[in-house]
């Protein structure tokens, strides 16, 4: 494996450890306890440490093909809970999520940052990284 892809694959680790420890700390640390839509992305984010994990120590790319899938089903969920936050309609349909409500907001910096905004930039961070690696390995073998 190329250093400048490694170094792209380390970056991709470290934003998924950096996404589960956040998560943990939130939950944790400060008390935040969970909703639905709040499992769903961890149940997408946090396998994504051992499949990058893996990859890196094993040199091998192609190791991480799962954590691509993951991470853009993770884009769809966590955009969704955002919007269920953000938009008066769908915010009535989160109420009902279950014990804890998903249009619950624990933060809101700068009037748009939460919890589902934090975790949608980080599942972009890694779908992007991937793709542009998967675009270099096409350039390569043509």
């Amino acid at each position: 494996m190329k250093k400048s892809k490694e170094q792209i694959l380390f970056i991709v680790w470290a934003q998924s450890v950096i996404a589960t420890l956040g998560s943990l700390y939130f939950s944790e640390i400060m008390g935040f306890i969970p909703c639905e839509l709040c499992w769903f992305q961890r149940i997408l984010m946090y396998p994504l440490v051992i499949i990058y994990g893996t990859a890196l120590v094993k040199k091998d790319w192609n190791i991480a093909l799962p954590g691509l899938f993951m991470s853009g089903i993770g884009i769809g969920v966590s955009s969704y809970h955002y919007l269920v936050q953000k938009l008066p309609k769908l915010s009535e349909a989160g109420g009902s999520c279950g014990i804890i409500p998903c249009n619950t907001e624990y933060i809101n910096y700068f009037g748009f940052v939460t919890i589902p905004f934090l975790a949608f930039v980080a599942f972009v961070v890694i779908f992007s990284l991937h793709i542009s690696i998967l675009i270099q390995q096409r350039r390569k073998d043509q």
